[in-house]
């Protein structure tokens, strides 16, 4: 069953097609991925499912609703969450506090009951509370959970990011270059999570990634973009052997 569609979706900037005609479909449980080099449009995809670009053209669907103009902030209450290249979190802040920071999209309560700590209030938290901690296990944090995130390493850092989307318990996750800036192990270890996210989790992947181990390991479907058009499409194995592809990466 198909989760989330684009149907020609494009963005200029300027006389720029960053995006130009881009089709592709995303099924329900599957880890689908685009690649493709620097420049190609990949992370603007990114920018445009989010809502943090508008789109000059197209048409986006997911679960069964146009968010093409939906407004950037209503986004994560439909269930569409992400991470970023540059991790993004409060450096300030602990782990339990940046997790939490993605339970804003669920809070029902009012400005008057949260001043006045009603039991409703009260309530909420302890679900928050809960549900952050449902986080904490699975991604092994216990031991960070009152760390403060800039006494943290990078890799660690990367995990508290993907933890804090699995927080808005989104039903598609993008993962905008997980494995960047981590080592061969954290790598591995990034794509059992991957694997733990769709299959535990029951949330459906959408990736960004160069490690083309990771790919391989983890996607059901790829699809490649150069110069904001989709350049092929298939298995990690397929299009690894394209000869456009091959062309695209290497020059020639």
């Amino acid at each position: 069953m198909t989760l989330f569609q684009a149907e020609n979706l494009a963005i200029n900037f300027g006389g720029v097609k960053a995006v130009d005609g881009v089709n592709f479909d995303i099924k329900k449980g599957e880890c689908f991925t685009i690649i493709g080099p620097n420049g190609a449009g990949k992370t603007t995809i990114f920018n445009l499912i989010s809502r943090i670009y508008d789109s000059t053209e197209g048409k986006m669907t997911f679960d069964g609703q146009d968010i093409t103009n939906s407004a950037p902030h209503d986004i994560a209450g439909m269930g569409i969450a992400r991470t970023f290249q540059n991790i993004e979190l409060f450096e300030h802040a602990s782990v339990l506090q940046n997790l939490l920071v993605g339970r804003h999209c669920h809070s029902k309560t009012s400005l008057l009951s949260e001043l006045l700590f009603l039991p409703s209030v009260r309530q909420a938290e302890l679900e928050h509370r809960e549900k952050v901690e449902e986080i904490i296990d699975f991604l092994d944090l216990q031991h960070y959970r009152d760390s403060l995130i800039m006494n943290l390493p990078y890799g660690v850092r990367k995990v508290v990011e993907l933890g804090r989307a699995l927080c808005t318990e989104p039903k598609l996750i993008l993962l905008d270059e997980p494995s960047s800036g981590l080592n061969v192990e954290e790598t591995k270890d990034m794509s059992f999570w991957i694997e733990d996210i769709i299959r535990d989790l029951g949330i459906t992947v959408l990736m960004v990634e160069h490690d083309m181990g990771l790919v391989s390991d983890v996607s059901d479907r790829v699809m490649v973009l150069n110069y904001g058009r989709m350049l092929a499409y298939g298995t990690p194995q397929e299009v690894q052997r394209d000869p456009e592809v091959i062309k695209a990466y290497l020059g020639g």
